[in-house]
């Protein structure tokens, strides 16, 4: 072979690696400058359950120094499905819905969008979150895209992990659930996202999507009918912008599961 020809397989070779190398590299992959934000509570001993439940609870088998002088560390825990940050899968208001590990993982990857209801949910604890709001919001962003994950501020996640504050009440067991006071969304406007718009997820930063007030749970049921995830127990969404970014709301996979604790962050562009 002469040198000119194998000049030209060496130029070749090297023109169809850099062409492979630019196939593999598309907007799907990780962009090394973007910025995370943790959506989520921890879980201890103060994270915030339905009344009803126990609550979380973690007991330690093992933290020390083995006999063989490695360190070795290992806990077992407890908890309801729904209680801290947490997924509810349409099951659990829907005998046809999906359980937890049936939702399609791109039905919990997608478009953010923020809707800030901060004054008006703090200056009414029971405030039901209305067409009016998402309309709002669209007046001034534009319309919220399909596939969203929807979430609503309501600043309730400041009060956390205060029950009185934060839930309206620190009774336990079921008389303590008619003492619920927190902002949810009206199930007028959880029908018109379902009818109007076509989300994947709402979410928001108290203890359920209903207000606390509520005896029928209209929302929860309008959405888990439409196939719609729901995120409760939200920590802190104030630094998010209104768009422009991305959710990643992960569950624990539980089979046939009804709910899950989540881990949900926010992906933003740098």
């Amino acid at each position: 072979m002469t040198h000119c020809h194998q000049g030209r397989v060496q130029r070749s070779l090297w023109l169809a690696l850099l062409v492979g190398l630019f196939a593999c590299t598309d907007s799907s992959s990780p962009n090394p400058s973007a910025r995370y934000m943790d959506l989520s509570h921890a879980y201890d001993q103060d994270t915030i359950f339905w009344p009803t439940e126990e609550g979380f609870v973690l007991e330690s088998e093992a933290a020390g120094i083995t006999t063989k002088g490695y360190w070795y560390s290992a806990n077992r825990f407890r908890s309801a499905e729904h209680g801290g940050t947490h997924l509810d899968a349409p099951i659990h208001f829907d005998e046809g819905g999906l359980s937890v590990d049936a939702i399609p993982i791109q039905k919990l990857i997608g478009t953010g969008v923020r809707i800030n209801v901060r004054e008006a949910c703090l200056e009414d604890r029971d405030h039901l979150i209305a067409v009016d709001d998402l309309q709002r919001w669209e007046s001034q962003h534009g319309r919220i895209p399909a596939g969203a994950l929807v979430l609503l501020d309501t600043g309730f996640a400041k009060y956390w992990p205060d029950r009185i504050a934060y839930m309206g009440t620190d009774e336990r067991g079921p008389d303590a659930v008619a003492k619920l006071h927190f902002p949810g969304l009206d199930p007028a406007a959880a029908q018109w996202l379902v009818d109007q718009r076509e989300i994947h997820g709402v979410g928001l930063d108290t203890p359920s999507i209903d207000r606390g007030q509520s005896v029928d749970f209209m929302s929860h049921r309008i959405l888990a009918r439409a196939g719609i995830s729901i995120f409760e127990n939200l920590a802190d969404l104030s630094s998010l912008p209104a768009q422009g970014f991305e959710v990643i709301a992960l569950p624990m996979k539980i089979k046939h599961g009804s709910g899950a604790p989540l881990r949900i962050v926010a992906r933003l562009p740098d």
